[in-house]
């Protein structure tokens, strides 16, 4: 009997969904179970799900076989999307920390043309995204599962300047200032 290769591990297995959604195998973890009788082994497995326009989520799933943890996995990450807002749809607005348990995370704006600078997990969160340019590090933890949950904690702190302008009560371009600074300078030097 052939075995069929063992899929994920650690990083990369990339699917696309029938809903435009791109999932990501972060991690799979062989756990084990003592009973009476010996060890029941199990899988646990720990999945992104983004579709690269805004909107990301992750689940974890436990099962006795690999396929069934991965589609376990991916059912809790679709439930548990959320919406980042983007600038230009490659970047976030602004830097964020997050953190969760030991596990902290800065997350960094970064020009066009950077790329996705980041290990590992947030990799997979930012590629699911559709983030194109960030520089992110983590700090403390290993662990994929707190570095996912940390990096998700700073994405929530995310906002756009229209949403800030909102909660203010203000419109977007009084936050920036710089414009109508400018046109008061120009009508002083001709006028």
């Amino acid at each position: 009997m052939a075995r069929e290769p063992r899929e994920g591990g650690r990083g990369g297995r990339e699917r696309e969904q029938g809903d435009d959604l791109v999932d990501k195998l972060v991690t799979i973890n062989r756990v084990a179970k003592v009973v009476k009788g010996g060890r029941r082994f199990a899988f646990a497995a720990l999945v992104v799900v983004g579709d690269q326009k805004g909107r990301v989520g992750y689940g974890a799933g436990k099962a006795r076989e690999v396929p069934e943890a991965i589609r376990k996995a991916t059912e809790r990450a679709k439930r548990t999307m959320i919406r980042v807002p983007m600038k230009e749809g490659r970047t976030l607005h602004h830097d964020t920390f997050g953190h969760y348990g030991a596990g902290k995370v800065v997350v960094r704006a970064a020009e066009a043309g950077t790329g996705i600078i980041a290990g590992g997990p947030m990799r997979a969160v930012f590629e699911s995204l559709g983030v194109n340019d960030v520089v992110a590090k983590s700090l403390g933890t290993r662990n994929p599962h707190n570095m996912i949950k940390a990096t998700f904690a700073a994405l929530e702190k995310a906002s756009s300047p229209r949403h800030v302008a909102s909660r203010r009560g203000k419109k977007a371009a009084e936050l920036f200032g710089k414009r109508e600074q400018t046109q008061t300078e120009a009508e002083v030097t001709n006028g």
